[in-house]
């Protein structure tokens, strides 16, 4: 599931935007949307990459039974849209450069993964380097 996020988050680094991508899965596994950071693309600052899938998801009855993965840690911006819809897990790709409001979610009953994968550190690491100004205006600083 991994791996959907992390193709997201490459396209949004080759579109010139942030390298956050994240995608929704359903109980069974299914994919129900994805989604990249595209706050520089669209000129958005709420098109975060959590946002981006819920919203290609669609609609459904009901998120408790749903798992969003994200490359990276979910921002407080997300972290509400989680508890909001009442999104039962989130699978983090990784929070060593970004914590957010993973501790937040799991006190309320979220069950939260942190994979602290590499390949994602790596990436928000060389981004964090090459745009400190985009970094610094994405986690609101």
């Amino acid at each position: 599931m991994l791996a959907v996020a992390v193709e997201e988050a490459r396209a949004g680094l080759a579109e010139g935007g942030i390298p956050i991508g994240a995608a929704l899965f359903g109980a069974d596994g299914e994919l129900l949307g994805r989604g990249r950071n595209r706050r520089v693309q669209d000129g958005d600052p709420s098109m975060h990459a959590e946002t981006a899938a819920f919203r290609a998801a669609g609609r459904l009855r009901g998120y408790r039974h749903t798992t969003m993965v994200t490359t990276l840690a979910p921002c407080w911006y997300c972290s509400g849209l989680v508890r909001q819809f009442g999104i039962g897990q989130v699978v983090i790709g990784e929070a060593r450069t970004f914590e957010g409001g993973q501790a937040w979610l799991a006190e309320h009953g979220v069950g939260i993964t942190v994979l602290d994968d590499p390949d994602c550190v790596r990436m928000m690491n060389g981004f964090i380097t090459a745009r400190p100004d985009l970094w610094s205006e994405d986690i609101g600083e």
